[in-house]
C-alpha cells in the first residue's frame, strides 16, 4: 500500500497562493481529518491532491509517483477517489450507470459493480433503475460515494460529505465511512466541520487557517482549546 507524502505545498488560483507552505503524510489505511473555519483552503486541499487548481510548487508524491506530474484521471488511475463537495453525480443517468462511471478508472479492466456497495447503502439497491437527479440530497451523496468506491480506490478524499444531508442519512454515511477505513482499509481524508465525529473516526488532524496548517496531531490530542480558537465562529 502506498503512502501519500506532502512538503511544502503550495496551490495557486491565477497568481494568489490559497495553500501556503502544507505539509502532511497518510500512511496506508490512515484517517486524516482536515479541520478549519470556512474559506481557509480546506477545499483547495483536497482539489490540490487531485490536480484541480491552477498550479502548484512543492512536493506531492503517492508512493513512487510524483503527482504534481500527473493529469487527474491519471491521479484516479493510481487509486485516489474523490468526493467533492456538491457531488456532481450525472442527474439524467440512472444509479446504475452513474456508479458504472466509476468504474472506468480501474486498471483491471472490470465494470461491474461491487456487491458490499449495496450492503452498505441499500437504498441504491432499490433504486438502481432510477434515474440520480430523482434521489434525495443524503442519497446523491451516498451514490456518489459509492461511485468513487466503484474504481477500487486506496484512498478515499471527501469534502464535508453531510454538509445539508438530511439527519437519518447523516449517520448511515458516517458509520459507512468509518466501516471503509477500518474494515476495508481505505485511506481516508475528510474535510469535515463536525469535530466530534472527526474525533471519533481519525486517527490523525490538521487545522488550516489562511491556507498555511496552524495545529496537528493525534485525533485525541484535537481539544476543546484547539476548537474554540481555530474552529468556532
Amino acid at each position: 500500500m502506498e503512502k501519500m507524502h506532502a512538503r511544502d505545498l503550495y496551490s495557486y488560483y491565477g497568481k494568489s497562493p490559497v495553500l501556503q507552505g502544507v505539509s502532511f503524510d497518510l500512511a496506508p489505511g490512515e484517517f486524516l481529518s482536515v479541520l478549519g473555519r470556512n474559506g481557509v483552503g480546506k477545499t483547495t486541499l483536497l482539489k490540490t491532491i487531485m490536480g484541480l487548481t491552477d498550479r502548484c510548487a512543492g512536493a506531492l508524491d503517492f508512493g513512487d509517483s510524483d503527482l504534481l506530474s500527473l493529469s487527474t484521471p491519471q491521479r484516479s488511475r493510481l487509486g485516489i477517489g474523490y468526493i467533492p463537495q456538491g457531488r456532481e453525480i450525472i442527474p439524467q443517468f440512472t444509479v446504475r450507470e452513474n456508479i458504472l462511471m466509476g468504474t472506468f478508472a480501474r486498471t483491471d479492466g472490470r465494470r461491474e459493480i461491487p456487491e458490499y456497495l449495496f450492503e452498505m447503502f441499500p437504498i441504491l439497491a432499490d433504486f438502481i433503475s432510477r434515474r440520480g437527479g430523482d434521489l434525495s440530497g443524503g442519497q446523491q451523496q451516498q451514490l456518489a460515494i459509492a461511485r468513487a468506491l466503484a474504481m477500487d480506490p486506496k484512498i478515499l478524499i471527501l469534502d464535508e460529505p453531510t454538509e445539508g444531508i438530511q439527519p437519518n442519512i447523516v449517520k448511515q454515511i458516517e458509520e459507512a465511512i468509518i466501516r471503509l477505513n477500518r474494515e476495508h482499509g481505505l485511506g481516508i481524508i475528510l474535510v469535515e466541520q463536525n469535530v466530534p465525529f472527526a474525533r471519533e473516526a481519525s486517527d490523525r488532524f490538521l487545522v488550516l487557517d489562511k491556507g498555511r496548517v496552524v495545529m496537528s496531531g493525534r485525533s485525541n490530542e484535537l481539544t476543546d482549546t484547539i476548537v474554540e480558537e481555530h474552529l468556532t465562529f
